[in-house]
């Protein structure tokens, strides 16, 4: 195991039982008026990492932030990466009509920046979660169609897959058993590297207040929130924003790691 894959691992680790026993770990989710605005302090009673404009502890408030921040990120992921599977198997080992119109899709997403196109998204669906993990989606499962279709159409050449097509094996039993376990590596490093990109796009989408909706909290939001308070009160936006950096980290360290290590297993 090398060392990125290590500090990631670690680094999301972390996160993953931060948000897990967020109840048991911030016990302060109400504001208290008269502690609004107050500094950072050496203290847990005090507010290690101060409190914001409602008196709410910032630090609670940033683990319980992270059960959101991660869940809609890992959604947004896996609805992203089955549709893209799912169609870049299609395209790739069909090829022809189905091909064509998988292709044609992409090309007219490709067209439109990937943030533009889910701002638009979500301001026809309207503002929240259903409508940013659909946004995402949508913009997200491109990458993963034209991974899987060109390797798809590069493993499908070889012989035992040509072997088991003529032995009378159904097309779906070649895609599942034969092309699948084939190019699962290639997209699950993809994934790796590409959940940094979701988690910066769903919190730019809740800073702009097109994402997640107070009183949910998410890192997004405390962004949005700390606008006007970047002079007076600055741990308020360094506090998320070191968060985001923290996770993005993580994944872009597993994810390099990985591939790393898978390649030297080959």
């Amino acid at each position: 195991m090398n060392f990125k894959l290590k500090a990631g691992a670690a680094m999301i680790t972390v996160l993953f039982m931060t948000a897990i026993f967020a109840p048991l770990i911030a016990t302060s989710s109400t504001g208290d008026w008269n502690r609004r605005l107050m500094p950072p302090e050496l203290s847990f009673s005090a507010g290690l990492l101060g409190t914001d404009h409602l008196g709410r502890d910032v630090l609670s408030r940033l683990i319980h932030g992270a059960r959101l921040s991660i869940g809609i990120s890992l959604v947004a992921l896996f609805v992203s990466l089955a549709l893209g599977l799912i169609l870049g198997l299609l395209a790739g080992y069909f090829g022809g009509l189905c091909d064509s119109v998988v292709m044609f899709a992409v090309e007219v997403l490709l067209a439109f920046p990937g943030m533009i196109l889910a701002l638009a998204i979500v301001s026809i669906a309207g503002a929240g979660i259903f409508s940013i993990v659909a946004a995402i989606s949508i913009v997200s499962w491109i990458g993963y169609a034209r991974l899987v279709r060109g390797m798809t159409m590069s493993v499908k050449e070889r012989d035992f897959v040509k072997a088991a097509r003529i032995s009378g094996t159904s097309d779906f039993g070649i895609l599942t058993r034969h092309i699948l376990p084939n190019v699962l590596n290639p997209v699950i490093i993809y994934s790796a590297t590409n959940i940094s990109a979701i988690i910066a796009q769903i919190a730019g989408l809740s800073f702009l207040g097109l994402g997640v909706q107070p009183p949910a909290v998410e890192w997004g939001v405390m962004l949005n929130d700390a606008r006007g308070y970047i002079t007076t009160a600055p741990w308020l936006t360094i506090a998320p924003s070191a968060s985001l950096v923290f996770m993005i980290t993580g994944f872009n360290l597993f994810g390099e790691g990985l591939a790393r290590h898978i390649g030297e297993e080959k």
